[in-house]
């Protein structure tokens, strides 16, 4: 037993863990603000089918601040119907003389669901229509979970056969929105050039991407004049290559010479790119990558500190999860078995924080972290996608993002000397010990404190004894309100499973399926009476369990 124990990854033979954690509500830093309020996702027309609709009504009411999205393929010519890694709006087509026709009856169906639900599109400008692409043929792919990743890449992939026409659909483009939608309304929201252009999704140069930037972005703000504009969202930073394409792109927008207006530097008021981490299936378990996504992370914020002129410039992670292909179920891809259950929503309340810790130490300012994670229209229930909701029912990750959201106010400090350090995380993981850390914020009349116990490894573990003592607590009593998800509470889909993973639910066992997939409650609301502005507070947390504590006074 014993040499099993010193085995890589073997945690379940730990002992259970005593993690004494301290937070003081009266030392607080700077407002907390609310990266992980935004989403996005591959297939832009599932945003208005009824599973989409449902869960978009769920994003945006899980923050206080309004919710953004960003969503592939606005631009690509089709009929409409969606498809795994493909979307289309049929937006621009041209007559048999060649004369542009636009059609945005798909993208302000699209656009209209977010405005509805108070949400602010992070636009995607892209991908090609047919008609102006160099390479248009083979257009339509019809990808499938096991087929090639690369077949996804057709014509939409590739460049403008004339920049003056693409220039002029962009224009027309944010000349409408801004027609139907307001002045107001456009100006807050973000627009942001192609996806990815160092990898698959463009089909060119990188001086070719960035003729694209300049001719979308003089067009928007043409539209627009005070439109905030930004790219160039590619691939992850960490890699030689990536950084290459990154430093290349914001030397050309800050210092070169604007291949539309002929002006030096091209208008960036933020910038972006992805961070991705990389899970593997070893010894019969997930183990997941989290020193990848989170040397992403670190790469990019150090590239944009780099650059004084960005000194203050926001920035956004356009896509930052724990790997890179939503539509890559785990029944062909065992290492993305994390997807349905508390490996995925532990995961995230563990790096969340982590953004914000990263961006303090090069001192950037980071807007927004998007979860690429969206839900998959008629699919089988629990499919191992990488979604928020299956079917219409919540999975335990969508509740941690309920608890973010909960959390509001400036950050306090918080003294954990069981929390991985980021360095050593970003050397290689949490692959020891389990990281169990807590996020602290407080306003002037409520706190809330977010714990979570995290480790690399799907496999069993004891949980951790916490401690938790808070001072600062102001005179009187305060209302205490324990939030959990764990394997038994917030948890739709071991639920599902104990009814035997019925693929065609009742009409009882989904409303109980549904029931499960809110944030619940571990214990009813109790009162609780500090003395001397403090409070000890001891409760057990199993691991891959995240547990959020909000005091009100």
């Amino acid at each position: 037993m014993k040499s099993l124990c010193l085995a890589f990854l073997s945690i379940a033979c730990a002992a259970a863990q005593s993690v004494p954690i301290r937070v003081d509500l009266a030392n607080r830093a700077a407002p907390l603000g609310s990266i992980w309020s935004f989403f996005g996702h591959d297939e832009p027309n599932y945003t208005y089918m009824k599973d989409g609709r449902k869960l978009l009504s769920e994003l945006s009411a899980l923050s206080s601040v309004p919710v953004y999205v960003r969503v592939h393929s606005l631009l690509v010519t089709g009929d409409g119907i969606a498809a795994l890694k493909w979307g289309s709006t049929n937006a621009y087509t041209e007559d048999a003389s060649g004369r542009p026709i636009y059609d945005w009856t798909i993208t302000d169906r699209i656009f209209d669901t977010y405005i509805e639900r108070k949400m602010k599109p992070l636009v995607q400008i892209g991908f090609m229509p047919e008609a102006l692409s160099t390479h248009p043929e083979p257009y339509r792919h019809h990808w499938k979970p096991g087929d090639n990743y690369n077949d996804i890449y057709t014509g939409w992939a590739y460049p403008p056969k004339d920049y003056a026409k693409w220039a002029e659909l962009v224009y027309q483009w944010a000349l409408h929105c801004s027609q139907r939608y307001g002045k107001a309304e456009v100006e807050s929201w973000l627009w942001e050039v192609w996806n990815e252009p160092n990898g698959g999704y463009w089909k060119a140069t990188p001086e070719e991407y960035h003729k694209l930037y300049d001719y979308s972005v003089d067009a928007v703000r043409r539209a627009i004049p005070s439109a905030r504009v930004g790219g160039p969202d590619s691939t992850s930073p960490a890699g030689v290559s990536a950084a290459a394409f990154l430093r290349n792109f914001l030397e050309h927008a800050l210092h070169g010479k604007n291949y539309a207006t002929g002006q030096t530097g091209s208008p960036l008021d933020f910038v972006s790119f992805h961070a991705k981490g990389s899970p593997k299936f070893a010894e019969g378990s997930v183990v997941m990558g989290i020193e990848n996504q989170l040397r992403d992370l670190s790469k990019g914020f150090e590239i944009v500190a780099s650059y004084p002129e960005l000194k203050g410039r926001p920035v956004i992670v356009g896509e930052s999860d724990p790997e890179g292909c939503a539509a890559c179920s785990s029944r062909v891809y065992p290492q993305n078995a994390y997807r349905n259950g508390v490996m995925y929503s532990s995961y995230t309340a563990a790096v969340m924080p982590r953004h914000l810790d990263l961006a303090a130490k090069y001192g950037v300012n980071l807007l927004g972290a998007v979860t690429w994670a969206f839900e998959f229209e008629d699919q089988p229930y629990f499919d191992g996608f990488r979604d928020l909701a299956t079917n219409g029912i919540d999975k335990p990750v969508l509740n941690v993002f309920r608890m973010l959201g909960m959390m509001t106010g400036s950050r306090v400090a918080v003294e954990n000397p069981s929390a991985a350090s980021l360095d050593d995380m970003l050397a290689g993981g949490v692959k020891q010990k389990p990281d169990v850390h807590a996020l602290a914020s407080a306003g002037p009349h409520s706190a809330a404190i977010l714990v979570s116990n995290y480790h690399d490894s799907a496999k069993p573990g004891p949980p951790a004894h916490i401690g938790l003592a808070i001072s600062g607590l102001p005179p009187g009593r305060a209302l205490l309100h324990h939030y959990r998800v764990d394997d038994q509470y917030s948890n739709s889909y071991e639920l599902w499973k104990q009814m035997g993973s019925p693929q065609q639910p009742t009409p009882d066992q989904y409303a109980q399926l549904e029931r499960a997939g809110q944030l619940q409650l571990l214990e009813s609301p109790r009162w609780i009476a500090p003395q001397d502005g403090r409070a000890q507070l001891e409760f057990d947390l199993p691991l891959h369990g995240v547990s959020l504590l909000v005091l009100a006074w």
